[in-house]
């Protein structure tokens, strides 16, 4: 049984990559030129990890479901979820009270956008206070804050201090974006997953496994 490919995105990288999205589907990410021979090839060759991985998404409970920006619709921020009010007049495309989300509804069109504009500012925000805090707290001393848009990285630290968040763990419980903050500013003395660590993680976190764990339970939903 031929497997099948949502999409297939060219770009200037050397290998083949599979994906497979919150809802199933197979992308592929390949470099140009590349025939779709060839990209089959590669999909055959994973045809075993590809349906174990689509079965497994497809098992999630609950189930990720795509936005679509209604009346009532519920959205993620610091682990609690907040529904959508569709209005007609506001000062700003969007609005958040702690309690609802409100939209302005000539931005119907370009709603995602809008709110990962939004999410990606108080990530910012929130991710810089957290990062100055626990730096503090241990003498760490790291260079910039970078809000990113990688959908397969939580965080990283670079070669030269630099540390970078993914947008959408502002979607996540306070302690669960902590654990990923205290685990890259780790990072800054410790370049790989050793013992001595995961030793020092524990130390500024006593905790972090439950909070390591929700992620990886539950990463998926954080997302439009």
């Amino acid at each position: 049984m031929k497997i099948e490919i949502s999409k297939i995105i060219k770009t200037k990288r050397k290998t083949i990559a599979l994906q497979i999205t919150e809802d199933g589907k197979l992308i592929v990410k390949a470099p140009f030129g590349v025939s779709k021979e060839t990209i089959q090839k590669v999909v055959t060759k994973h045809k075993d990890w590809i349906e174990k991985k689509k079965k497994e998404i497809l098992s999630r409970a609950p189930k990720f479901v795509k936005k679509e920006f209604v009346n009532g619709e519920g959205f993620l921020y610091l682990g609690k979820y907040y529904k959508l009010r569709i209005v007609d007049k506001q000062d700003t495309p969007i609005l958040f009270d702690n309690n609802h989300f409100y939209l302005l509804r000539d931005y119907l069109p370009v709603a995602k956008e809008v709110f990962i504009d939004w999410y990606k500012k108080k990530a910012y925000e929130k991710i810089s206070e957290r990062v100055e805090w626990y730096a503090k707290k241990r003498g760490f001393v790291y260079n910039k804050i970078k809000i990113t848009k990688a959908n397969q990285r939580w965080g990283s630290c670079s070669s030269r201090g630099n540390l970078n968040f993914s947008w959408r763990l502002i979607m996540a419980p306070l302690p669960v974006i902590d654990y990923v903050v205290v685990h890259e500013l780790v990072h800054l003395e410790e370049k790989n997953h050793s013992k001595s660590f995961w030793t020092k993680v524990k130390m500024l976190m006593p905790d972090y496994e439950k909070h390591k764990d929700w992620l990886k339970r539950n990463g998926y939903l954080l997302t439009l």
